[in-house]
């Protein structure tokens, strides 16, 4: 399997107040978000796995803060989104497939275990969380065969949430990177997916992770969730700083 990870943390997140880019919060256990993205990722998908952060807001805190990922700059941070910001680690990355992250999301490592068949098939994925349908959350549907039809915050209907986690397919790459050029710079990267399936007939994946929990933060709320995560993980076989989710291997 050759895989090549982005995290996108260019963004302000001015809703969780806090002084530091949102990915640089500090977890219970010590960890910021970021970096238990980074040992989730290893852990599960190897030590060497290639992993490009997309910086924008206080870059050079982020890039200090976890100097052994390669970087790329989102310079329009202030007024773009993250369509913006999954385009620029598109364009910057290598031949083949990317997974990508939202910079703040908090997660079960063993999810990774969930997707990395498709990953393996090269498959383009979206990751969904079918417990929950939250109003303001980008929510799903589908269509006839089981693929996504729809996928943003306004879905009427939706079958469930996306949890910030998603893989593009080497195919499908040239098609999303053209869709996300064709994105207003104020567009979720969802809309260049909605656009991509609707347009291009790209077929993406949703995949059912509600069995693992995943978390993306916004408010204090979530915060306190995300270290419910945490503090499991360290006490019942989860991934400690720098370990291996306990009964799983590498891959």
């Amino acid at each position: 399997m050759n895989v090549q990870v982005a995290i996108l943390a260019a963004g302000m997140g001015t809703r969780l107040g806090r002084p530091l880019p949102k990915p640089l919060t500090t977890l219970r256990d010590g960890r910021s978000i970021m970096q238990q993205q980074v040992d989730n990722l290893r852990a599960v998908l190897g030590r060497d796995v290639p992993i490009t952060a997309v910086v924008g807001f206080k870059a050079a805190t982020v890039m200090e803060a976890v100097p052994d990922l390669l970087f790329a700059y989102n310079e329009e941070f202030d007024r773009t989104n993250t369509s913006k910001s999954l385009l620029r680690a598109l364009t910057t990355s290598h031949r083949g497939g990317v997974l990508w992250l939202n910079g703040d999301v908090v997660f079960d490592p063993r999810l990774l275990q969930v997707v990395t068949p498709f990953l393996e098939r090269d498959e383009s994925f979206v990751c969904v969380d079918t417990a929950v349908v939250g109003e303001e959350e980008v929510k799903y549907t589908v269509d006839a065969e089981g693929f996504v039809k729809e996928l943003s915050k306004t879905v009427v209907g939706g079958l469930g949430e996306a949890v910030g986690i998603n893989y593009v397919s080497s195919t499908d790459k040239a098609v999303l990177i053209e869709q996300l050029r064709a994105c207003e710079d104020t567009d979720y990267f969802e809309r260049g997916i909605e656009t991509a399936i609707s347009g291009r007939g790209v077929r993406v994946h949703p995949v059912d992770i509600s069995e693992f929990a995943a978390v993306e933060i916004d408010f204090e709320e979530d915060l306190r969730r995300a270290n419910l995560i945490e503090d499991w993980q360290l006490h019942v076989g989860g991934v400690a700083p720098g370990g291996t989710p306990a009964g799983h291997h590498t891959v």
